[in-house]
């Protein structure tokens, strides 16, 4: 928890100033905490996530999208690099590492494995590094399902490990404004995302989040995203 908000703060911060208002960030405890809230009418102003809750809030709560991290984002199956699995369905009944359910991960880890019958053990965690520790060092996983920019990112580190499958590209994570946000203060937010990379204070708000830019997007480009979340209790 608190990790997230301190990654988060300089976006707080630059949005505080847009706005003159003060923005708090909330973080819960697991993704089951998350998934109550992200049912609850307004629980957030303001929430930067994956594509299948924008799409649920977007549809059901009628949140309005703002702006996203350019492009698309798919997420990577990996297993250490001496394991002898070459295919994933090897991996039946064996332990795969993911962050908590509902999140992207496991998710997609869920679609990769449709049949009850024949399933691997999940292991929920908090983080991706908690995943890859899980795998690399404690050896107590066989697999883990980790986005794919994360697992570029690991690699180009010096971790060593091979990417079994990668899942089909969704949209990258967007930021979104409930309803009960002024439609003044809605655009002034839209605006200074998608300029951020103009001004001085926005190129710093970037810069600290690991991004080049926000893009402009609306509610039609997560479209249909939420599907996966059908299945799961409380849709």
């Amino acid at each position: 928890m608190e990790s997230t908000k301190k990654d988060f703060l300089p976006l707080a911060d630059y949005l505080g100033r847009v706005t003159g208002k003060r923005v708090v960030i909330h973080a819960l405890p697991n993704f089951l905490s998350y998934w109550n809230a992200v049912r609850k009418p307004n629980s957030y102003d303001l929430i930067f996530d994956d594509a299948h809750f924008t799409d649920y809030r977007a549809t059901k709560l009628g949140y309005d999208v703002l702006a996203k991290v350019p492009g698309y984002i798919s997420y990577s199956l990996i297993v250490a690099q001496d394991s002898p699995i070459t295919d994933p369905h090897e991996l039946v009944g064996k332990r795969i590492a993911t962050m908590g359910a509902p999140s992207m991960g496991a998710m997609r880890l869920q679609s990769l494995y449709p049949n009850p019958l024949r399933q691997p053990n999940v292991v929920e965690t908090g983080s991706p590094d908690k995943a890859l520790a899980l795998l690399l060092g404690k050896k107590r996983v066989r697999a883990a399902i980790l986005p794919t920019p994360y697992v570029s990112s690991r690699r180009n580190h010096g971790d060593k490990f091979r990417v079994l499958i990668s899942t089909e590209p969704i949209p990258h994570m967007a930021i979104s404004a409930a309803p009960s946000v002024d439609p003044l203060i809605r655009t002034a937010i839209r605006n200074a995302l998608i300029n951020a990379n103009s001004t001085p204070a926005g190129e710093r708000m970037l810069e600290e989040l690991g991004l080049a830019r926000l893009e402009p997007a609306d509610t039609t480009v997560y479209r249909g995203q939420a599907r996966i979340l059908e299945k799961y209790w409380g849709y």
